[in-house]
């Protein structure tokens, strides 16, 4: 799943040590706008410290997510990953064409109705 946004805010770094190893978790939630109401979505950056440390809050980026529900003791927790992030390209404005000068009559390459007759061999 893919959405353009901007950066809203950037939280805090949350460490830990699992039976895997060290494990980093960043959240950074991101402004949507649609038409006229604005949406925001918290987007968990697992193990990706250099990617967050890219971002600045304001910039607009179109990040790429895998968004995954599981149950936990009867309830449902939903997780947005991010798993690449761009930042938006700006479209460069088209170069002006430059004016092209007046056309003149079109040259005649047939000069008598003569040569115009079909005169191939095949």
């Amino acid at each position: 799943m893919e959405f353009e946004g901007t950066v809203f805010k950037i939280m805090p770094v949350t460490k830990g040590t699992s039976a895997r190893g060290e494990w980093q978790r960043q959240d950074v939630v991101f402004e949507m706008n649609e038409g006229s109401f604005t949406r925001k979505i918290c987007v968990t950056f697992f193990n990706r410290p250099d990617d967050v440390a890219r971002l600045k809050e304001g910039a607009t980026y179109t990040v790429s997510v895998n968004v995954e529900s599981r149950e936990y003791n009867g309830r449902w927790y939903t997780d947005v990953r991010a798993w690449r992030i761009q930042p938006k390209q700006e479209t460069p404005a088209a170069p002006p064409m430059p004016d092209m000068p007046p056309l003149g009559e079109e040259p005649s390459y047939a000069s008598t109705p003569a040569e115009t007759a079909d005169d191939l061999p095949f």
